[in-house]
C-alpha cells in the first residue's frame, strides 16, 4: 500500500489520474488550498466526477472501518489549531475543520489527517530536548483538553459522519501538542465518540521528536512502544518520509528514502510488519525527477519495496 500527497491542481481528479499512471496503490490530497481560510464550494458536477474516476479505478470506499484497504485520504489544512486558547481563533479552527470533514464525507475520503494543534503557551529553550515519556506540562494539558472539546463538538454537529479523523504525530517544535504518542492517546480517550478518531504515524516527525530507529533492535523497540500506547488497529495512514533533521532534532524537514536520518531499520521495520500491510503509506518527500529523468515519487516506491522481507545493513 505505497502513494504519495499529490497535487489537485487543476482539478481534484488530477490527483487520482497521477495516482492511477504512477501505479500507485493510494493517495493523499488537500480538498482545497491549504493556506487560505475561504473556502470554495464543492459542487455537485466536481463531487460526481470525482466518484466516477474512484469506482472506474475501484478505490470508491466510504467508510474506514470496511474490510477493504483505504485508498484516498486527505490532509486537513494547516491553519487549523484545535488547541489555539484564543477563543476566536479555536472557533475558527473549529468551523474549518468540521468544512474539511464535509468535503471528505462527500468525497467518500474515509481518513482526514489532522495536526493536533499548538498551545500557544511557554515556549521551550531552542535545541531543548522532547521528552517522550513525561506527562503534559500545564499549557500542554490544557491544549490537548481544548483539541477534545473541539473534537467532540465537531462530532456533535456532524452525527453519523464515517470519515475518521487521523491524528498526526509532529517534531515538536515551538509549542505543537503530538510529539509524544501519549499525547494522541490522550486526545482519543478523551473524546466520547472515539471510534471516529485514530492516528497517523510520520516517520520523519517521529524520528525528529526522538524516537531513535536507526539500527534494527531500536525500530522494533519504538514499534512495540506504538502497540503498547495506542495500538495497532487505530494506525490507518502512515507518512512514510526520511528526515533531514536528526534523531530528537525536532527539525521537521523531509528526505527522500534513504537520504535521511531514519535509517533504513525505519522503513524496514514498517514495510515487513504483518501489521501494517493494509495501511496506506504515503510519501511527502520532495517533487521532481532523478538525474536519469524518473518520478522521484516512484523511485522512493521501488526503496521501499527493496526492503520487504530483504535484511539490508543499518546505518
Amino acid at each position: 500500500m505505497f502513494g504519495s500527497h499529490l497535487s489537485i491542481a487543476g482539478g481534484m481528479t488530477n490527483a487520482l489520474a497521477e495516482a492511477q499512471q504512477l501505479k500507485m496503490d493510494c493517495v493523499q490530497v488537500f480538498t482545497k488550498n491549504q493556506q487560505q481560510w475561504r473556502v470554495p464550494e464543492l459542487t455537485d458536477d466536481a463531487r460526481e466526477v470525482w466518484l466516477s474516476l474512484l469506482r472506474d479505478m475501484k478505490w470508491d470506499q466510504p467508510d474506514s472501518r470496511s474490510s477493504q484497504p483505504i485508498r484516498t485520504v486527505s490532509h486537513n489544512s494547516y491553519l487549523i489549531n484545535l488547541a489555539s486558547p484564543d477563543k476566536a481563533m479555536w472557533e475558527k479552527s473549529l468551523n474549518l475543520q468540521r468544512v474539511e470533514l464535509e468535503r471528505c464525507e462527500a468525497l467518500h475520503i474515509p481518513v482526514c489527517v489532522s495536526h493536533p494543534g499548538a498551545h500557544l503557551g511557554q515556549t521551550r529553550k531552542p535545541g531543548e530536548p522532547n521528552d517522550l515519556n513525561a506527562s503534559p506540562n500545564k499549557d500542554e494539558l490544557a491544549g490537548l483538553k481544548r483539541i477534545v472539546k473541539a473534537l467532540d463538538r465537531i462530532h456533535s454537529d456532524l452525527p453519523g459522519y464515517r470519515t475518521v479523523t487521523a491524528l498526526e504525530t509532529t517534531v515538536g517544535s515551538g509549542t505543537n501538542l503530538g510529539y509524544a504518542f501519549h499525547h494522541l492517546g490522550f486526545i482519543k480517550a478523551g473524546v466520547n465518540q472515539q471510534e471516529r478518531v485514530g492516528y497517523c504515524m510520520d516517520t520523519c516527525h517521529i524520528t525528529a521528536a526522538g524516537y531513535d530507529m536507526t539500527t534494527d533492535a531500536k525500530a522494533d523497540a519504538v514499534m512495540r512502544n506504538w502497540k503498547k500506547t495506542l495500538g495497532f488497529s487505530d494506525l490507518h495512514v502512515i507518512h512514510i518520509n526520511d528526515s533531514v533533521g536528526a534523531v530528537g532534532s525536532r527539525r521537521d524537514r523531509h528526505a527522500h528514502i534513504g537520504d535521511g536520518e531514519c535509517g533504513k531499520s525505519c522503513f524496514r521495520a514498517i514495510v515487513n510488519h504483518p501489521s501494517l500491510a493494509r495501511v496506506p503509506k504515503i510519501l511527502e518527500t520532495p517533487k521532481g525527477k532523478t538525474e536519469k529523468g524518473l518520478s522521484w515519487d516512484v523511485m522512493n516506491i521501488r526503496r521501499l519495496k527493496r526492503l520487504i522481507h530483504k535484511p539490508v545493513s543499518s546505518r
